[in-house]
């Protein structure tokens, strides 16, 4: 099985971005790929319980339906350790399948040679 990674920088900040990054890391899982979503930077605030929950971007399922079909579809999410910190998010609130990591975790699972695609 090959790897995939999708690394997202957004929220609701660019919903229309952060819609389609689990649009693309759920049509991975479905060519049956390894398939991880990194959230950096704004990113992170996916990982909370409930911040998607309003997120709908005409013409895509809503994103909480997204991000909850591509985790119990077999996708992992990290959560970037520093980034989630500096924004004082609380991690006793991740939503399923979401684990905050530090970079190495991202390099070790790119090192093998993952293509990535960024939004």
């Amino acid at each position: 099985m090959g790897k995939f990674c999708v690394s997202l920088t957004c929220a609701k900040d660019n919903t229309d971005r952060a819609t389609v990054a689990f649009v693309v890391a759920n049509a991975a899982l479905g060519s049956e790929q390894e398939t991880l979503v990194f959230l950096s930077t704004e990113g992170v605030r996916l990982a909370v319980e409930g911040y998607a929950d309003d997120v709908h971007e005409d013409g895509f399922a809503p994103l909480k339906e997204l991000m909850t079909g591509f985790v119990e579809g077999g996708g992992t999410i990290y959560t970037c350790a520093p980034c989630f910190k500096k924004r004082g998010l609380d991690e006793g609130k991740l939503v399923q399948g979401a684990k905050v990591v530090g970079g190495a975790k991202l390099v070790e699972f790119m090192a093998g040679g993952a293509p990535s695609v960024s939004y």
